[in-house]
């Protein structure tokens, strides 16, 4: 092979080379941009379904709360308007009494948004961790190795993108102890 023919050929293999890094440095530039945008995009509506979950606790619990105050005075109005001030005085009554009742609906209703805000909020919780999982993948791949010394990342700081908790659960994972949970607030 003579000198020229076999320059070509070297020259070619750089370029072509030069070709497959600045191809990869870009789309591997891009995968990591939309990972952190998509993080970013469900850190967002995990707060956003998290506000709207807690909003919606709250605001049922005050109607809740406003039906229960409002049962009191009817109780108290009903008593005192059937009895009197000084309560009943006769020996017999035949009147058939029909006492106002609790509408056990507005605790089930409650119920069910809790759950079904729980369960939505978990659902994107979830989402959240795969995202994030799958960009730790992407920067702890092969080609990640040069690329994020060069690129510089993450950009970002991915504790940020930690899951919401409690403290308790996160007791309960320091000392690998979780006692049942007192729904009702009574202290044995």
């Amino acid at each position: 092979m003579n000198k020229s023919i076999k320059s070509l050929v070297i020259l070619g293999s750089v370029g072509l080379l030069a070709i497959f890094l600045i191809g990869g440095f870009f789309g591997y530039r891009t995968d990591c941009i939309r990972a952190e945008n998509k993080l970013d995009a469900q850190y967002s509506q995990d707060k956003n379904n998290y506000d709207n979950m807690r909003k919606k606790f709250m605001e049922t619990a005050q109607v809740n709360q406003k039906y229960s105050d409002d049962m009191k005075e009817i109780w108290s109005n009903a008593m005192s308007g059937r009895y009197g001030a000084d309560g009943s005085k006769a020996l017999f009554q035949f009147v058939k009494e029909h006492n106002p009742t609790l509408d056990s609906s507005i605790y089930t209703k409650l119920m069910s948004i809790i759950e079904a805000g729980r369960n939505s909020f978990e659902a994107d919780q979830k989402q959240l961790l795969d995202i994030k999982n799958m960009y730790k993948d992407l920067l702890g791949s092969t080609r990640g190795l040069l690329y994020n010394w060069a690129l510089g990342f993450p950009r970002c700081d991915l504790s940020k993108y930690d899951i919401v908790t409690s403290s308790s659960t996160e007791e309960a994972f320091k000392t690998k102890q979780a006692d049942e949970i007192d729904v009702f607030g009574k202290k044995k």
